[in-house]
Order: structure tokens, then C-alpha cells, then sequence
């Protein structure tokens, strides 16, 4: 797999914030610039960004793994995870996961039929005292998560799609 010219520059870009011998250093960085321009990062994606840093395909394969934040498979317009760590579970975390598999129609991990939502579940959100909360998009975080208010975020995001 090659990278085109513009996301080459990029990652160069981001190379460039750290001394010649870290370049690994910009691993973050890079896979978020591969899954901003492919929209996942795929296993052929790691290795090319493993090659441009001078990593070992593991090493980022395992970034990549890490992190919630990396799709390695295509995902909704609107991907939801919702924290199921200990303190979220303690203030029904795992009720409001299981009202969006059911109001969406899928289990965590999947995918709606209209392309619109990703279900997943997330380690700690660092946000205990709003439990339940939940990230939409790997961007908005959503706190004190009530059943009506995960109804009322689902249909929302839902009108935004209706709007020309």
C-alpha cells in the first residue's frame, strides 16, 4: 500500500514536532491522519505507516489496537461508545448500552443497516462523576446518559441525516 503525496506531507508534518531519532513519536498522529483520509485504519494502513516511521508493523499494529479511538474496520457516521468501566456500570452503564442495541437494533460492536451507527463499548471515559456517559464520534462526550436522553441524542443525530 502507498500513501498519496498529500497525506505523505502530513505525516511529514508531524515528523517533524520530534528530533530525528523519535519519529516514532508521531505513531499517534499518523494512523489519525490514515483514518481521517480512509476512514478506518486497515492492517495494509499499519504497515505503511510502520515502513514511513521506521517502526516495527507490531509496534503500531498495537497502538492501533489500544486506542478506541482507531476504527480497524469501516464504521457508521456516528460512532458511539459508551463506558462500561466499573464506575458507569455502577450508574447503569451497561442499561444504557443495552437500550441503544435496542433502539438501534444491533450488538455492541455492530453496525445499523443504514450505514448511520456504530455501537461500541469503551474502557474509562474519565468522566465518573457524569456517569453514564458516553463519546460520539471520538469527539463529543455525553454525560449522565438517562434512557430518554439517549433517545433523544439518537434522534437527533438521526435529523441531522434528513436535513438537506
Amino acid at each position: 500500500m502507498t500513501f498519496s503525496d498529500h497525506i505523505l506531507a502530513r505525516f511529514d508534518r508531524e515528523v517533524a514536532k520530534y528530533p530525528a531519532d523519535q519519529k516514532q513519536s508521531a505513531v499517534m498522529a499518523c494512523l489519525q491522519i490514515v483514518q481521517q483520509e480512509r476512514g478506518f485504519v486497515s492492517p495494509e494502513s499499519e504497515k505503511a505507516v510502520a515502513e514511513h516511521l521506521g517502526m516495527a508493523p507490531m509496534a503500531v499494529h498495537e497502538v492501533t489496537t489500544f486506542y478506541n479511538m482507531y476504527n480497524q474496520k469501516p464504521v457508521g457516521k456516528f460512532k458511539l461508545n459508551v463506558c462500561t468501566n466499573l464506575p458507569c456500570q455502577l450508574r447503569h452503564g451497561t442499561e444504557a448500552l443495552a437500550h441503544l442495541e435496542r433502539k438501534l437494533g444491533v450488538a455492541m460492536g455492530g453496525t445499523t443497516a443504514d450505514g448511520l451507527f456504530t455501537l461500541q463499548q469503551s474502557e474509562c471515559l474519565g468522566a465518573c462523576a457524569d456517569a453514564p456517559v458516553m463519546l460520539v464520534n471520538d469527539i463529543h462526550m455525553c454525560s449522565f446518559m438517562s434512557h430518554d436522553k439517549l433517545d433523544q441524542l439518537i434522534d437527533g443525530l438521526k435529523a441531522t441525516e434528513s436535513q438537506p
